[in-house]
């Protein structure tokens, strides 16, 4: 048995009186002997030296901002993992180079992934017309030369979204003629089809791709895109604002956009012709898109990509409308690229667009045009691929210049694959541009923008029925056991497709920990633990004074909001938001610890999602393993009780405690405060106030979330443990009555469905973003069957 180490100074700063004075005092004289003849027995841990580490645990030496080094740990880590998708990729597929046919059998299943990831699931439609766009005053046809008309047109694409661009038809003589192939060529983002076409400066005639091809005897439709200009919102571009809301319903504008080509595609296929080929050519992210086009849709003979090809490693900072989901897993360029094999393919090694941009709102990105020896590099695993196959011809890279479009040798080489007439491409040249050409290109891309937003409105209208179709509907109330094996068919789909988790073991946690600070009532300590490879968890465990030998306590896991830190939660650093709430908790008896999250310090944080998110991760892919071996190793400590370990975050936090505890079964209970709201129409709505889709945080936003997991059904995977709410009514997340809308399904879920009303509540307090630590305490003492301090029944 352990003596207990009574301290005279201790004693002596409680009570004024000397030791010697002690004894004069019957009571307190009595109250010594019992110490010393009966002494209570504390934790021989908990009564160590106060500057060593905790028991079990190494000695923190680690200087420095711990929160920093945890930040940029990850940072390496998604770099390394990056590195070693682009290694692993081989692994996902497995082509077969019999024949054309066995090939591209093969790769079907990839061909589908890709469709997947790119959210190209919108029904086209069917039939697609052409429609010339006339009025009353201006006619469709926009110029009619000797060589080629060009008509304005418009086409149903998908729901009631529509494509918008032109038609150039051949002519000769000014009479139309067969063409000798179809051709959609989609410009970068920033050229309009009208420039594309030569019909409006901004472009040299060598670049007027369009116009070119028509002169040369093609039929060519040319899409209109999305510019970057930021005309809804100062600091945030068209592109990225309308991807935003199309990636929370698992698309995106690529997949849209891709929706409106492969319409056009279906329209040119439809017509009764004897046209040898269907081809699709762009420069920038017109380049983008023909290659996911070719790769998608088999109907294409011919492919040409400028500008664009490269690894796509250093997809994290382009801008963010090009971020797909879990790409980079299975695809680069040349992996794309392979999925338009046997057919024809050309890569062009022009330049393409060179820009920067760091906004207000939006996320910053750069484009660089690849190296020439990236290409070649890139184009080499390709080429590789189709000698297999014995299609080496097939594939061609065109190495030239050019810094404003495809370059001339790149054209020429598309065309005469496309055509295999023998006709050569016609010379650049001018033509007399149409006088008063009126295309009111304003407030045509208006009517684009809202047609995309108007979709995505319709699917945030309907995405509570899919929600309920996909996760609700799926879970089995008829008794506890059966409800518990459904919900964990559900926790592995949120885990894996939603949140992202890394197929690796976690390190051994190899614990350290120092002395941080020590009041009256608790000790607390800095812990460092290991959880991957440059990957560590930091935090505060709070260790309340006077645990007695062999009692096992609760413990409270306190997370703290955006840009916080573990010392905001013990009232440290003076937060008013967290009203101290893991000191206050400590000093109620509980064991606490505030774990130090990955968001702080702006974009290098937010970055960590870019850098996340082509791998198919996300930030949580990494809290949430720092999360697991936090308890794993707080399940270790003798005065633990590994059964009770409850979660309670603020802001930031409370995202967390809706997401973690969902996947880190070890917490038997969470609280959700100044964050729990109808989370999905918060990020896709762009009718709320207060959505997501208006504001910095451009990390925020999760794939797929809202055809999957609103909040509602995040508590279904906390359920059927003891869930909570903490809500004030001054709160600026969200507005009340959302708030109330999300949480009846919840208390629907417990109260109505597991007959459990007893494990769930919310709180409403007047004030605002903030702990009110009023309910949640109860709640607290409750159910992790801690007594009060004041002795009252919880």
């Amino acid at each position: 048995m352990a003596m207990f180490r009574f301290n005279f100074r201790e004693f002596r700063e409680m009570n004024p009186k000397t030791p010697r004075d002690v004894w004069r005092t019957p009571l307190l004289a009595l109250l010594m002997v019992s110490i010393l003849l009966f002494p209570v027995v504390e934790n021989p841990g908990l009564a160590q030296e106060r500057a060593g580490p905790i028991p079990g645990t190494g000695l923190l030496t680690r200087e420095g901002d711990l929160a920093a080094d945890l930040v940029a740990g990850v940072d390496r880590f998604l770099l390394r993992q990056l590195r070693e998708a682009e290694q692993g990729r081989s692994e996902e597929w497995l082509r077969k180079y019999e024949s054309g046919v066995a090939y591209t059998h093969s790769v079907a299943k990839n061909r589908a992934r890709l469709r997947e990831m790119l959210g190209v699931r919108d029904p086209l439609a069917d039939p697609v017309v052409m429609n010339l766009s006339s009025t009353v005053e201006k006619s469709a046809c926009l110029f009619e030369g000797e060589r080629f008309s060009v008509f304005a047109v418009s086409w149903p694409a998908f729901g009631n979204v529509n494509g918008v661009g032109l038609l150039l038809r051949p002519a000769m003589g000014g009479q139309r003629t067969k063409p000798l192939g179809q051709v959609i060529a989609i410009p970068d983002c920033e050229v309009t089809p009208e420039q594309l076409a030569g019909l409006m400066e901004g472009l040299p005639p060598a670049a007027q791709t369009a116009k070119r091809l028509a002169e040369s005897g093609c039929e060519v439709l040319v899409p209109l895109l999305i510019n970057r200009a930021e005309e809804r919102l100062p600091g945030l571009s068209n592109r990225e604002w309308l991807y935003r809301t199309a990636f929370e319903w698992g698309r995106g504008l690529i997949a849209y956009e891709l929706q409106k080509v492969l319409a056009a595609a279906q329209w040119m296929r439809q017509q009764e012709s004897e046209f040898s080929s269907l081809g699709v050519v762009g420069w920038g992210e017109g380049g983008l898109l023909a290659l996911y086009a070719g790769a998608l849709e088999t109907e294409f003979d011919v492919v040409g990509v400028s500008g664009y090809f490269d690894s796509r490693q250093n997809l994290w900072q382009e801008p963010i409308d090009r971020n797909v989901f879990g790409l980079l897993s299975v695809f680069g360029d040349a992996e794309l690229a392979s999925l338009i094999l046997p057919r024809r393919l050309v890569v062009d090694g022009a330049a393409g667009p060179e820009a920067s941009w760091s906004g207000a709102r939006g996320a910053p990105w750069q484009l660089t045009s690849p190296s020439p020896e990236q290409m070649r590099n890139e184009f080499a695993k390709l080429a590789g691929w189709a000698e297999e196959l014995k299609a080496g011809d097939c594939v061609q890279l065109v190495q030239a210049g050019g810094a404003s479009g495809i370059s001339e040798k790149g054209l020429a080489a598309f065309f005469e694959q496309l055509t295999e007439s023998g006709r050569k491409l016609v010379p650049p040249g001018e033509i007399s541009l149409p006088k008063e050409l009126d295309v009111a290109s304003e407030v045509r891309m208006q009517r684009q923008i809202a047609e995309l937003d108007g979709h995505n409105q319709t699917l945030l209208r309907e995405s509570h029925y899919v929600r309920q179709e996909r996760t609700l509907s799926r879970l089995n109330f008829s008794d506890l056991k059966s409800y518990e094996q459904s919900a964990e068919v559900l926790r592995s789909r949120f885990r894996n497709r939603v949140i992202g988790w890394f197929n690796q073991p976690m390190q051994p946690p190899r614990p350290q920990s120092r002395l941080f600070l020590e009041t009256d009532a608790w000790i607390a300590y800095e812990v460092v633990l290991d959880v991957f490879p440059d990957v560590f968890a930091y935090g505060l465990l709070l260790v309340p004074k006077g645990i007695r030998e062999g009692e096992k306590r609760p413990v409270v896991v306190c997370q703290h909001g955006l840009e916080g830190r573990p010392q905001d939660t013990i009232g440290d650093r003076g937060s008013q938001f967290y009203s101290a709430f893991a000191a206050k908790l400590a000093e109620r008896g509980f064991i606490t610890f505030a774990p130090q999250n990955l968001y702080i310090f702006g974009d290098r944080f937010r970055t960590l999602q870019r850098k996340a998110n082509p791998l198919g991760k996300t930030l949580f892919s990494v809290i949430g393993p720092q999360h697991q071996q936090i308890v794993d190793w707080l399940q270790t400590l003798e005065f633990v009780d590994p059964d009770r370990i409850g979660f309670y975050g603020l802001s930031y936090g409370g995202k967390t405690a809706m997401r973690v505890p969902a996947i880190v079964t070890d917490y038997c209970l969470s609280i959700c405060s100044a964050d729990f709201n109808e989370w999905v129409d918060k990020n896709a709505s762009t009718r709320n106030p207060r959505t997501y889709a208006n504001m910095s945080e451009y990390e925020i936003f999760e794939f797929d979330l809202g055809s999957t997991f609103n909040y509602a059904e995040m508590a279904a995977l906390i359920a059927p443990r003891p869930f909570m709410v903490e809500r004030g009514h001054d709160d600026g997340v969200a507005d009340d009555w959302t708030v109330a809308y999300e949480y009846a399904k919840v208390r629907n879920l417990y109260a109505a469905k597991l007959k459990r009303p007893d494990l769930t509540e919310i709180e409403w307090f007047d004030g605002p973003h903030k702990i009110n630590g009023q309910k949640t305490f109860e709640f607290l003492h409750r159910h992790l069957k801690w007594p009060a301090p004041d002795g009252r029944k919880q």
